[in-house]
């Protein structure tokens, strides 16, 4: 089950169910360096999504189909909402919403698993004053929140953000998305692997 924003969605209703993303790939992946495992992949991302409209549809689009295991890419919605001025996406909130999430989920499922990936932006831009440079200032507060979550929960974890840091450090931005929030092929093709390294581990 992967959760999360337009990320995850990522075209889900012209191209169901999984849409032409890192879900995709990441079900194509399986399928070619695994094909004993019998696997079902769901895509339950919405474009636009924060934490707290994950918490709105939780039981419905997640827990109804009692997955072994969760994905979760989630925040950067948060974080621009933050920045436009709206105080209850700050980053404490975004920590306690989704510890909410798992502490509930663990209730409410036997032997789940999950998969905790950062939010991230792929930008090299260091410019004071501009608004590329606010997110990435701001960003690592939340990374920080998921960290520490994955340590709470003792679960898996994707720092996904330093994984595209690395990559824009030897390639331009644009060869993984065309904007910062938006991965291209490529940079879901990223994703992708290592959500497949983190489970073949």
């Amino acid at each position: 089950m992967f959760a999360g924003d337009s990320i995850t969605d990522s075209g889900k209703t012209n191209n169901a169910p999984l849409g032409y993303g890192y879900v995709n790939l990441f079900y194509n992946l399986m399928l070619a360096k695994h094909p004993e495992t019998k696997i079902t992949v769901i895509n339950s991302g919405i474009s636009g999504n924060t934490v707290i409209d994950l918490i709105d549809r939780w039981d419905d689009d997640v827990l109804s189909y009692k997955p072994n295991w969760i994905s979760i890419l989630i925040g950067i919605n948060d974080l621009h909402k933050f920045l436009g001025g709206l105080t209850t996406f700050n980053p404490e909130n975004y920590y306690e919403n989704l510890r909410r999430l798992l502490t509930y989920t663990r209730k409410v499922l036997d032997n789940v698993n999950f998969i905790l990936m950062t939010p991230f932006y792929i930008s090299r831009n260091k410019l004071e004053g501009g608004f590329r440079a606010k997110v990435l200032e701001l960003l690592p507060q939340y990374i920080e929140k998921v960290r520490l979550l994955s340590n709470e929960f003792s679960v898996a974890y994707i720092d996904l953000h330093d994984t595209f840091k690395k990559l824009v450090n030897i390639r331009e931005p644009n060869v993984y998305a065309p904007e910062p929030v938006h991965p291209n092929f490529t940079g879901h093709m990223v994703i992708a692997l290592k959500l497949l390294e983190v489970l073949e581990i």
